[in-house]
């Protein structure tokens, strides 16, 4: 029988007064996600002050045989970071581990703890001329461990990757309190096994990433930014495979909106204006950005003028000042907020192959609304990487309960349609708990004994994040 109070007094006299929450109310923003999801109260919220700390606290947990939740900025969608309602977790939140320890504008790198939060590394690097290109609306808050452990992918994945292509060295405290460090700033590394990249994507079920190097790229001096309207999907799809061939790799952002996302921004920021004359079925949000002398003005009027010539652009607005490409720009933010305020909804992060998108919208919208013709699609998403949002708001006339059981009956029949495109339940979210019965029911034999013999190997106690992913049985 573990003693948990003299164990977190122990705790408490290893970290400090600010390094261990222990009542309710202290411990009360550790127990939600960006979601609302709340699960249950852990036992204890631990906040060391860097890796030797972490490493300690684990070895501690390990040997009483704790269960360990890493925690990085609540900025989560599938409760994979959440305390379980057994209260027997204990959250190990990286919040205080936030230094930027090096950069090296000249090897394009920076290395910085766990913590820091994505928006000021980018900032960091900004310093030094170069550029962090991962880009998310949650870039503000969110951790750089929990990009890590997510594997998190954004705004600019059609240019720059996932954040698996933008990790070159990681230092990870693995279950029993030892630390891996594999902190290489080298570009190129062929010497056999890459065990970092297991850690990209685990969701904190391997270990604790700690620090990382990441990869830099020259910082753009000039970029353009355009909204487009079309008069379709398999437009937006055609327009995307022009672009990409005349922009090459200076096209960063090709995003796809539903006109009722464009309602949407609006609702939820009044001081936006529709953006175009008029209302259309479909938007594109591109940009692109260089370094260098490229007039990508010309390079962008030439595309559109190419794209209303085949009939898929058939108006558009243009930036002509970081001022105005921010604003385009808020309708792709303001739009999250409109459908949060809607209430409880279906959030899928789906990704099929960019050329199928058309027709997958057609017939999920199609299997979705004969399912249930009272709810509302909104589907949009990052072309360039296949990723779409299909996302789903209930009837409101349903209760929040009914709600529930509902978009899960209707997120059923859409992954069946997605299986039939080979597609991926999760391109960026991540499973966590919400989506694992989904993830195992589509792993083969081999994968899920693959897959488990990972997790023991790396925590065979099974106190790492237990239950995201894999069910605690392995």
């Amino acid at each position: 029988m573990i003693d948990t109070t003299s164990f977190l007094n122990e705790l408490a006299s290893l970290l400090g007064e600010r390094g261990l929450l222990r009542e309710p109310d202290a411990m009360a923003r550790y127990v939600s996600d960006w979601a609302g999801v709340t699960l249950g109260m852990p036992l204890a919220v631990a906040r060391p002050a860097n890796t030797e700390e972490v490493a300690e606290v684990v070895r501690r947990c390990y040997a009483q045989g704790i269960a360990m939740t890493p925690q990085g900025g609540h900025s989560g969608l599938v409760a994979g970071a959440l305390p379980a309602a057994s209260g027997q977790e204990l959250v190990i939140s990286l919040e205080r581990l936030d230094n930027v320890r090096a950069i090296d504008p000249i090897n394009f790198t920076i290395t910085v703890d766990a913590g820091c939060i994505l928006e000021n590394v980018k900032l960091a690097a900004a310093e030094h001329d170069c550029d962090f290109p991962l880009s998310l609306g949650a870039q503000g808050s969110c951790q750089i461990g929990g990009n890590i452990a997510t594997n998190a992918g954004g705004l600019n994945v059609l240019r720059y990757g996932m954040m698996r292509e933008l990790v070159l060295g990681l230092e990870v405290v693995l279950p029993d309190g030892r630390v891996l460090d594999s902190l290489s700033a080298l570009h190129k590394d062929n010497r056999g096994y890459d065990l970092q990249q297991l850690f990209l994507g685990s969701e904190g079920t391997l270990g604790i990433v700690t620090g990382a190097v990441l990869k830099l790229s020259p910082r753009p001096t000039q970029n353009r930014t355009a909204l487009l309207g079309l008069p379709s999907v398999q437009a937006v799809i055609d327009l995307y495979g022009l672009a990409r061939r005349d922009c090459c790799d200076l096209l960063t952002a090709f995003e796809l909106i539903p006109r009722r996302c464009i309602e949407l921004a609006i609702e939820a920021t009044p001081e936006l204006r529709d953006p175009l004359e008029s209302a259309y079925p479909w938007y594109v949000l591109m940009e692109v950005a260089a370094t260098g002398p490229v007039d990508l003005g010309a390079m962008l009027e030439q595309l559109l003028e190419t794209g209303m010539a085949r009939d898929l652009v058939l108006d558009g607005a243009l930036a002509s000042s970081a001022t105005q490409s921010a604003q385009l720009w808020q309708f792709r933010e303001s739009m999250l907020e409109g459908q949060r305020r809607r209430g409880e909804h279906l959030r899928t992060d789906i990704s099929i192959p960019i050329s199928a998108i058309p027709d997958f919208v057609t017939r999920a919208s199609e299997v979705v609304m004969d399912a249930s013709p009272e709810c509302e699609i909104i589907a949009y998403g990052h072309v360039g990487d296949g990723n779409l949002h299909f996302n789903i708001l209930p009837p409101i006339t349903l209760s929040n309960a009914d709600k529930k059981a509902h978009l899960h009956a209707l997120e059923e029949r859409l992954f069946e349609v997605l299986d039939d495109f080979h597609g991926s339940i999760s391109a960026e979210h991540g499973i966590g708990r919400t989506k694992q019965a989904a993830y195992l029911a589509r792993l083969s034999p081999i994968e899920r004994e693959l897959i488990s013999g990972v997790k023991t190997l790396f925590d065979p106690k099974g106190l790492m994040n237990p239950g995201r992913i894999l069910p605690n049985d392995g």
